[in-house]
């Protein structure tokens, strides 16, 4: 469990700094854009490594059991996971989804957060997810509040084009059934559908 919280402090605190706009450019101002950007992907990638073991050491020493998910919510938990899907698809392309959520990436970190936390009920998961979950709707918030010249990430679609949200649509759900079917049990372990 000590990795797994290790992991999420560096990877969800390097990605804090990206919402705290002042301490970001004092980094920025003291190490250079190159070395920030260095920094912060190595911190990024470390606590990411972390969580993955930390959370597979928890896995294997036998989960901490919190509350009991009712088997409903697997239903809600798959629409959300497509809906992330999608949204992860529409980062970056030009699409009348992402004009209309903004932060597609964002959102889809939260709809995947969400789905999790109704289907796990063990404290690792709740940890894990519940941080993501904490990260995504903070960041949302930082982000809806910034001035418009200070942006992070791509640039807003002024002229959204329909063939790139079904390019994205087929993208987001080809990815979904790829992680269903195969990915989630070869990556994770876990099998989604019974049989």
């Amino acid at each position: 469990m000590t990795l797994l919280i290790l992991g999420l402090i560096l990877f969800i605190g390097a990605h804090f700094v990206t919402t705290a706009r002042l301490t970001r450019a004092a980094l920025i101002m003291r190490l250079g854009e190159g070395p920030y950007k260095g920094l912060y992907s190595l911190v990024s990638v470390v606590g990411l490594v972390l969580i993955v073991m930390g959370f597979g050491a928890y896995r294997s020493s036998g989960m901490i059991p919190v509350w009991y998910p009712p088997a409903w919510t697997r239903h809600i938990t798959f629409l959300l996971e497509l809906l992330a899907f999608v949204l992860l698809a529409a980062t970056y392309a030009p699409s009348h989804i992402r004009a209309a959520v903004k932060h597609p990436m964002i959102s889809a970190v939260i709809l995947w957060s969400l789905g999790h936390l109704l289907v796990r009920g063990d404290l690792g998961s709740i940890l894990m997810f519940g941080g993501f979950l904490a990260w995504g709707i903070l960041a949302r918030i930082a982000m809806g509040r910034r001035a418009s010249d200070d942006r992070q990430g791509p640039a807003p679609v002024t002229k959204p084009r329909w063939s790139a949200d079904i390019i994205v649509i087929v993208i987001g759900v080809a990815a979904y059934v790829a992680m269903l079917l195969w990915l989630h049990p070869l990556l994770i372990g876990v099998s989604l559908i019974p049989g």
